[in-house]
């Protein structure tokens, strides 16, 4: 996992920890909420970690009653072990696979995140989430009305709050670091919005970036 990517996601966790204006809050303020964000990834990749057995101890339980109830292993002696038998890889089945597979990497990338993050004192992801959350506070007016001007006459304080978090991040990569290609600012903006918000989501944070892209002149 890059650290930049890892950065982004924690930036989101550390945006969404805010009470107040984000001009009240400090470099120091930013590190004590980030290791606050940290424990809270780790704690809810122990619980997905959790739902992922139960998903697995689901499906073996699966597999055995279809074994047991098979018609091959019904005419058996009681008491006799069942005979291994073919299975259909049913709709149900491959639900319960995906919503595994879904929940393992949710918590395999929790679980990356705090390791990027505690591995060293003085990181990478550390020092980007940091540089984020401080040039956003720096031009967070200006940011916040890139935002309204191209929401399509929505009140930005009605926006889905991980979506405005979103984006906040994304546009101040874009107009205040310029350290990382635009495509990949964009491009992980979405997947961002894919992964933790609603439907819609992805469709409308990528329309927002591409017009600030567009309406900016920015290139590379």
């Amino acid at each position: 996992m890059q650290a930049r990517r890892a950065s982004r996601e924690l930036a989101l966790i550390l945006f969404s920890q805010f009470e107040k204006e984000i001009s009240k809050y400090s470099k120091s303020d930013f590190e004590d909420i980030m290791l606050k964000s940290v424990r809270i990834l780790s704690e809810s990749a122990s619980e997905e970690l959790k739902l992922t057995i139960g998903s697995l101890i689901d499906i073996k339980s699966m597999l055995e009653d279809y074994e047991a109830e098979h018609e091959s292993n019904l005419s058996r002696p009681i008491g006799a072990k069942n005979k291994p038998v073919q299975i259909p890889m049913t709709d149900e089945m491959i639900a319960k696979v995906d919503s595994m597979l879904d929940v393992a990497e949710k918590a395999i990338l929790a679980l990356e995140i705090a390791e990027f993050t505690t591995l060293e004192n003085n990181s990478d992801v550390k020092n980007y989430t940091i540089k984020i959350a401080s040039m956003f506070k720096e031009h967070s007016k200006e940011v916040d009305a890139q935002i309204q001007k191209y929401s399509n006459g929505w009140d930005i304080s009605r926006l889905v709050k991980i979506d405005k978090d979103i984006l906040r991040i994304a546009i101040t990569e874009l107009l205040y670091i310029k350290e990382t290609p635009i495509k990949v600012v964009a491009d992980e903006a979405v997947e961002l919005a894919k992964k933790y918000s609603t439907d819609d989501s992805s469709s409308f944070v990528n329309g927002i970036i591409a017009k600030v892209i567009l309406e900016n002149g920015l290139k590379g």
